[in-house]
């Protein structure tokens, strides 16, 4: 039953693919195609603008023709005066036809315009969602299928595969929530940041321009870091190829070097020996998630890691040096410490959180090597 639910779910998830890029591809070609319209509807502008200009010189030199014919009546013949009005008359008509012409290119060019904005929204929408759903689907044929051939005998298979789908939902949130909080928001960051560097350069000075160029190259590299850390959560490749302690001195060096406020010390003691696959994964994730939260949240300077593998337990303590927080206080949504926590109970451990505010955080985890 796993294994249909798993193949519906990648086919349903494949569909909605293929739809999202055949919005995007729909979209990609109306919005050439109107872009071609909007450049041949300025050129016409242009002209009929030129043309309009040069026409409404001659209106007015009839006119004043006109007005002189009126004033020396008895001068003029009558031929002369029916010619200078017809004549002051069938400029102004014309040019009252070129006006209303030029309005309505300028309406239709500003129409063109605006589709042109929100296909370009679209597009980006198209591209982001085919993206996330690349990534739903890596999981779906490699962490699921695997995970479904090890419980395949197991009597309560029923029960996982339950268990794993509702996991599986809650990743796709989660991953989809710090996509559209990180990467999202910062490259939409950077496109307003680009426009106003050319307003800043025409308007204002080079200097101004060239230091706005320097904080839109600061965004550009924080949407890389989160971009990176992103790919990096999905899974480590090192910790099945290494084991747990290599991964974790690589993770925490990469850590380090991307948070220049902070100093992250690791300290492993004991041997390091190989763990069961699940047991390295599950320390590997608290670990990191403890380490994320004084990054994200503590401010703070120093982050000391330290891991000791003893013949019957594990111990790793998490401490910062950041603002702390009041553990009395029950935060809504505070899916890391939440999940850290289900994490312990899976592996039979125990947990205790020592954080006051100006003071620091300090985690401590427990967890039996016989469980």
């Amino acid at each position: 039953m796993l294994d249909e639910i798993l193949v519906k779910m990648v086919d349903t998830v494949e569909v909605s693919k293929d739809e999202i890029f055949r919005i995007g591809e729909q979209s990609r070609q109306e919005f050439d195609s109107l872009a071609e319209e909007l450049k041949d509807l300025k050129e016409r502008v242009l002209s009929i603008i030129e043309e309009g200009d040069k026409l409404e010189v001659h209106t007015k030199f009839a006119r004043k023709r006109l007005s002189e014919v009126s004033q020396h009546f008895k001068s003029y013949t009558e031929g002369e005066i029916r010619e200078a009005y017809e004549k002051a008359h069938t400029l102004q008509m014309e040019l009252t036809v070129i006006r209303q012409k030029e309005k309505q290119l300028r309406d239709r060019r500003d129409e063109i315009e605006r589709r042109l904005i929100g296909l370009t929204e679209t597009i980006e929408r198209a591209d982001s969602l085919v993206g996330q759903i690349s990534v739903v689907l890596n999981y779906l044929d490699s962490d699921l299928r695997a995970f479904g051939d090890m419980v395949e005998d197991a009597k309560q298979k029923q029960d996982y595969g339950l268990k794993i789908i509702e996991a599986q939902e809650d990743e796709r949130k989660r991953l989809s929530r710090e996509i559209h909080d990180g990467p999202a928001q910062m490259l939409a960051n950077v496109m307003m940041r680009s426009d106003l560097i050319e307003k800043i350069y025409r308007e204002r000075s080079g200097e101004e321009a060239i230091l706005e160029i320097r904080n839109l190259r600061k965004m550009v590299r924080n949407a890389l870091y989160e971009v990176r850390r992103i790919i990096y959560d999905l899974r480590p490749m090192a910790l099945d190829d290494l084991g747990l302690i290599p991964t974790l001195k690589k993770y925490l060096d990469t850590i380090e070097d991307y948070n220049n406020h902070a100093t992250i010390r690791f300290i492993h003691l004991g041997s390091e020996q190989r763990l069961p696959a699940k047991l390295e994964v599950a320390l590997f994730r608290l670990i990191q998630e403890s380490v994320q939260n004084a990054c994200k949240h503590s401010a703070a300077s120093e982050i000391h890691v330290k891991l000791e593998i003893q013949r019957e337990q594990i111990t790793v303590v998490v401490k910062d040096n950041g603002k702390g927080f009041n553990i009395e206080e029950k935060k809504e949504k505070s899916f890391g410490l939440i999940g850290m926590r289900e994490r312990i109970e899976i592996l039979e451990g125990q947990i205790s959180i020592d954080s006051k505010l100006d003071a620091g955080t300090t985690i401590l985890m427990k967890i039996p090597l016989n469980a």
